[in-house]
C-alpha cells in the first residue's frame, strides 16, 4: 500500500513506530495532488514547499523522541474559509483576491500544536452559499457534483490528496460532500469546535468539523479539534472526551431510532435499500431499532433558510453593496434574496427553532441515535439544476440536499455521514447517524461498528474525472 492510501489512524501508527516517515507521507500525497489534481480540482492552492519544511521538521522531533501523538507528521487540506497565518483565505470567491491571513484560526493552530502538516486549502462553493462546489469534480464521476460547500475537502480525500481535511456545515456541507464522495464526515455539536478564525456564511449554524477515510480518523481528529475558545460566542466549556471508538463492535443495548417520515419521502429507492440494509446490519450487532416520528418536520427547511439567509446577508452588507460584480450569480442572488427578509421573520425562524429543538429533545429521549440517509440520491450531473421524483415532484438540486441535513443544523445536533455501499452506477450512498448534544461518543461507536461490517474501500477511482481517462492514478 502507498503512503497516500493509508488511512490516518493506520498512518500515524507507521509514524509513530518509525516505519513511516512524516517526510515519506507528505512526498506520497503531494504527489498524489499532482497526478490527480488536473483532472479534479480540489484544491485553490497547494503549500508543497511548507509541508515539506513542517514534515522535516516533524521527523526531526519525533526522532527525538518527541512525538506530539497521532496526527503528527501527517497531512491535512483545510477548507478556503480556514484561516492559516501568511496563507490567503479566498472563500473560493473573486472578492476575496488578495486576503491574506494574519493569524491562525483556532482549529488551525490546534492542528499545528497537533503537528499536522498543511498541504493546501481546498476549494468551497463560494463562501459556503452552495451545495455543489462547481469548480471542483466528484473523485467518482468528475462529471457529477462533488457536493457542498466542503466539496474540494471531501475529493480530496477520497482522491488521496489528503490524509484528512476540515469543513464547515451550515446547512450540510460536511456531510452532503462526504457522502457523495464515499468518505466519512462529522458535524459536531454546535459550540463543540471554535469557528474563531473561519469565514461565517451563518453564525448560529455554523460548525467546523474532520472529513476522514474512517470512523476512527475522524474521532482522531475531533479529539484535537475540540474544547472551549472565548474568542467563539458559542464555544462551550465541556468536559474532555476520548472519542475514539472501540475496536470490537459491540452495541447491545443501543437504541436506534428509524424514521417513519421526512427521511423516507423523496428518497432514490437505492438510496433507501443501503439505509434499511445499514439498520439490519446495526440489529444484528445488538442495536434495537425503534420506529419514530420526526417532529415539525415540515418547519424544518423553512426555518433552516429563515436563518441562513438574513445572517448571510448581513455578514456580506458592505461587500454587497460595494463590488456586487465580483460575486457568482448563484451566490449573489442569494444575498440580494436575503435582504427582502424582514426582522419579524427572522425572529420567526428563531422561535420555530427553539420548538424543533425542544421536540428533537424529546424524541432523542427514547432513542439513542437516529438513522437515516444522508442525501436522497447520489452525486447528480454538473449543471443540474433540479431532481424530478417519480410522483411528479421536482425539487432544486440545493433542497434535495440540504433537506435530510438540515434537521442536525436547526438543532445543534451532532451528525455523522459513513459510507453505506454504492448505487448501480457506482456512485457512494451516505448513512447518517444524528446523536444527542455532546454525544460523539455514541455516534463515533455506531458509525464504528457499522463501518466494521462493510468491505475495505478503496480511494475514488479517479477514472472519469472531468470526461478524462487518468490512467494509472
Amino acid at each position: 500500500m502507498r503512503p497516500y492510501e493509508l488511512t490516518l489512524a493506520a498512518a500515524a501508527t507507521e509514524i509513530r513506530d518509525r516505519r513511516l516517515s512524516p517526510v515519506e507521507l507528505v512526498d506520497s500525497v503531494l504527489g498524489r495532488i499532482d497526478r490527480v489534481e488536473p483532472h479534479l480540482g480540489a484544491y485553490v492552492t497547494v503549500a508543497a514547499e511548507q509541508a515539506r519544511e513542517a514534515a522535516r521538521a516533524a521527523e526531526r522531533e519525533i526522532a527525538r523522541g518527541r512525538y506530539r501523538g497521532p496526527l503528527h507528521g501527517v497531512p491535512v487540506g483545510l477548507k478556503d474559509l480556514i484561516d492559516v497565518a501568511g496563507t490567503p483565505t479566498t472563500a473560493s470567491s473573486r472578492v476575496r483576491d488578495g486576503h491574506r491571513a494574519a493569524a491562525d484560526s483556532t482549529v488551525a493552530a490546534r492542528l499545528r500544536a497537533a503537528g499536522a502538516v498543511l498541504v493546501g486549502k481546498t476549494h468551497t462553493h463560494e463562501f459556503a452559499y452552495g451545495l455543489t462546489t462547481p469548480q471542483t469534480g466528484n473523485a467518482w464521476d468528475g462529471g457529477r457534483v462533488a457536493g457542498g460547500s466542503s466539496g474540494g475537502s471531501a475529493v480530496a480525500v477520497a482522491a488521496g490528496a489528503a490524509t484528512f481535511a476540515l469543513g464547515t456545515d451550515t446547512g450540510g456541507s460536511i456531510r452532503v460532500p462526504a457522502a457523495l464522495n464515499g468518505v466519512v464526515g462529522l458535524k459536531p455539536t454546535y459550540g463543540l469546535v471554535p469557528r474563531h478564525g473561519v469565514t461565517a456564511l451563518s453564525w448560529s449554524l455554523d460548525h467546523v468539523g474532520p472529513i476522514t477515510r474512517s470512523v476512527e480518523d475522524a474521532a482522531l481528529v475531533l479529539a484535537a479539534l475540540a474544547g472551549h475558545d472565548p474568542r467563539d460566542p458559542a464555544s462551550v466549556a465541556a468536559p474532555a472526551v476520548d472519542y475514539r471508538p472501540e475496536r470490537e463492535p459491540d452495541l447491545t443495548g443501543v437504541r436506534v431510532g428509524v424514521p417513519g417520515n421526512h427521511y423516507v419521502d423523496h428518497v432514490d429507492p437505492q438510496v433507501a435499500a443501503a439505509v434499511h440494509g445499514a439498520v439490519e446490519q446495526l440489529e444484528a450487532l445488538g442495536a434495537r431499532p425503534v420506529e419514530v416520528e420526526i417532529p415539525m418536520a415540515r418547519y424544518l427547511l423553512p426555518t433552516l433558510w429563515g436563518l441562513v439567509a438574513p445572517e448571510a446577508t448581513a455578514y456580506h452588507a458592505r461587500t454587497l453593496r460595494t463590488v456586487p460584480e465580483l460575486y457568482q450569480a448563484d451566490v449573489r442572488v442569494l444575498l440580494e434574496a436575503g435582504e427582502l427578509i424582514g426582522a419579524v421573520d427572522y425572529l420567526r425562524a428563531q422561535r420555530a427553532r427553539t420548538l424543533i429543538r425542544e421536540a428533537w429533545a424529546r424524541l432523542l429521549a427514547e432513542v439513542d441515535v437516529i438513522a437515516a440517509p444522508t442525501v436522497p440520491t447520489t452525486a447528480v450531473r454538473a449543471g443540474q439544476e433540479a431532481v424530478d421524483w417519480p410522483d411528479g415532484t421536482r425539487e432544486s438540486v440545493s433542497d434535495a440536499y440540504v433537506r435530510l441535513c438540515a434537521p442536525a443544523n436547526v438543532t445543534g445536533l451532532p451528525a455523522l455521514s459513513v459510507p453505506a455501499g454504492q448505487d448501480a452506477a457506482g456512485l457512494p450512498i451516505g448513512l447518517q447517524l444524528l446523536g444527542r448534544p455532546f454525544d460523539e461518543r455514541t455516534l463515533l461507536r455506531v458509525g464504528h461498528a457499522f463501518e466494521r461490517t462493510q468491505p475495505a474501500r478503496a480511494l475514488a477511482p479517479v477514472l472519469r474525472a472531468r470526461g478524462l481517462r487518468a490512467r494509472g492514478l
